[in-house]
């Protein structure tokens, strides 16, 4: 996966990564903003990559971010390991940089959002997924800032 971005990657795709939804939000480093999209079904973790194809060509991203769900304590899980290989899978059949940022609480952050907004509580039903991928690329987005190449 890659490492800083250029400033050339301008728009991008992120993913909250899970075995049952995958979570997606589109956004833009020249503002800095994100905004969720409709979360997709995957299958133990495998997307239906025809349906993400169609996304990725109506976007038209530069780049990805994927949020590696780490422990607490900083260190690797399961699923931040298969967060990692679908990010590798998203850089190897798009041929487009894949970062990786970490996730911690942010779906946990999202549902709080929709709680205090007077959403449901029912998650399973209304998925909160795609505000994780906001909120996931708006961090990975606040920690690279779009800065020009010297």
């Amino acid at each position: 996966m890659s490492q800083a971005p250029s400033a050339k990657v301008r728009s991008l795709l992120a993913f909250d990564f899970g075995t049952q939804r995958i979570g997606i939000a589109i956004g833009q480093r020249i503002t800095g903003t994100a905004r969720p999209l409709n979360p997709i079904k995957a299958r133990d973790g495998v997307p239906d990559w025809e349906l993400l194809q169609r996304i990725v060509d109506e976007w038209q991203p530069d780049a990805f971010v994927v949020g590696l769900p780490l422990n607490m304590d900083g260190t690797p899980s399961d699923m931040s390991r298969r967060a990692k290989k679908f990010a590798g899978r998203l850089e190897g059949r798009y041929h487009r940089a894949a970062f990786t940022h970490d996730e911690r609480l942010s779906s946990y952050e999202a549902k709080g959002m929709v709680i205090a907004q007077g959403g449901s509580r029912d998650f399973g039903a209304n998925s909160v997924d795609g505000l994780a991928a906001q909120l996931i690329l708006e961090s990975w987005m606040a920690a690279w800032p779009l800065e020009e190449d010297s």
